[in-house]
């Protein structure tokens, strides 16, 4: 997969979990006070897994066509631990 097929790839996974993550906003909203702060904790990990995803697709977009094939690996490496880290804070819900 090229640099521009992966970054597209990444946006799209981005793009579901910012739906996801508004989906859990507003049932956070309707959460009784008690469980409200579960939420706002899940909510919490979820953007911060999705922010470090942007920063690796940012880092991808930037990077040059050599540069990219020395860090492609290591890239969908760090997307994978990302991806799964927000699917386990996903299910908790």
């Amino acid at each position: 997969m090229d640099r521009d097929e992966y970054v597209e790839k990444m946006k799209a996974k981005l793009d579901e979990w910012n739906a996801e993550i508004d989906k859990m906003q507003a049932k956070a909203k309707a959460a009784e006070a008690e469980n409200e702060a579960k939420y706002e904790k899940q909510l919490e990990e979820m953007r911060k897994q999705r922010d470090e995803a942007q920063a690796k697709m940012k880092e991808a977009q930037a990077a040059s066509d050599a540069a990219w094939d020395d860090m492609r690996k290591g890239m969908q490496n760090a997307w994978e631990n990302i991806s799964s880290s927000f699917e386990k804070a996903w299910s908790r819900f």
